[in-house]
């Protein structure tokens, strides 16, 4: 099986999802966060979050989604180079980690900065099984990736230049000029807060004129507050298992 370059490195039949739990303890609210490693249909893991009943990324094929929406109709879309990224819910790297390889190869820099609220524990960052679609570089890169520090900007291999930023979208104002927005929040059934008109005020202030944002909602209300917000929206075919995502162009 080969995603848009990457071959995979067994062959993979669909598996049970759940393999194990874990608990981990967040110390801001003194409770525990119950995350669980799931399989994926296409091999790769993603995980699962009980309380809000939602997966990181599609139980269809964690690593065929992201391949599908945000480098094959978002990175590659997206012409500007230098590439300045904004990722909207960094999760578990994997976006990073597929752009991070695809610059590599291209000789295409990349400014790469996303925002995550809750920084998934180490612990559980280390049981993913990406490398097994992206060999010993892309477990070289993925360990670099997480092993940067938050807040600081690290240049990963020469052409990635990551800044991850700790912090809240919903509370704090994004700065700079971004070519390609990826908007990976969970669900908007799930994280109301992160698909406000306001939310997308704050990213289109951000986007470069002509700057693209991929993301895999299509309700209606996204498509009209995007709008509203001075994008151009055009519905693309989705990965297995999703209809159709979504582009949006800044005017």
């Amino acid at each position: 099986m080969n995603l848009n370059g990457f071959s995979l490195h067994r062959d993979f039949k669909f598996q049970e999802p759940l393999i194990f739990i874990i608990f981990t303890c967040r110390k801001v609210k003194s409770s525990c966060k119950l995350y669980r490693l799931v399989t994926t249909a296409d091999g790769s893991h993603t995980i699962y979050v009980p309380h809000l009943d939602e997966h990181y990324h599609s139980v269809h094929g964690a690593v065929q989604e992201s391949e599908h929406i945000f480098i094959r109709n978002g990175y590659y879309t997206c012409k500007a180079d230098p590439l300045h990224i904004f990722e909207a819910g960094f999760g578990t790297g994997l976006n990073a980690l597929l752009t991070a390889l695809r610059c590599f190869r291209d000789k295409r820099d990349v400014y790469y900065t996303a925002i995550e609220k809750y920084p998934l524990p180490g612990k559980i960052v280390r049981l993913l099984n990406y490398h097994e679609f992206t060999g010993a570089e892309g477990r070289r890169i993925f360990s670099l990736i997480h092993a940067s520090g938050w807040n600081t900007v690290s240049d990963i291999s020469g052409w990635f230049h990551l800044l991850k930023v700790k912090g809240d979208l919903v509370k704090d104002t994004p700065e700079g000029s971004y070519d390609l927005i990826y908007f990976d929040a969970f669900g908007p059934d799930k994280q109301p807060e992160m698909w406000t008109r306001q939310i997308f005020e704050k990213i289109s202030r951000v986007t470069a004129e002509n700057g693209i944002l991929i993301t895999y909602s299509v309700k209606g209300q996204v498509k009209r507050d995007m709008r509203a917000c001075g994008f151009d929206i055009s519905l693309l075919a989705g990965p297995p298992g999703k209809r159709h995502i979504l582009r949006a162009v800044k005017k």
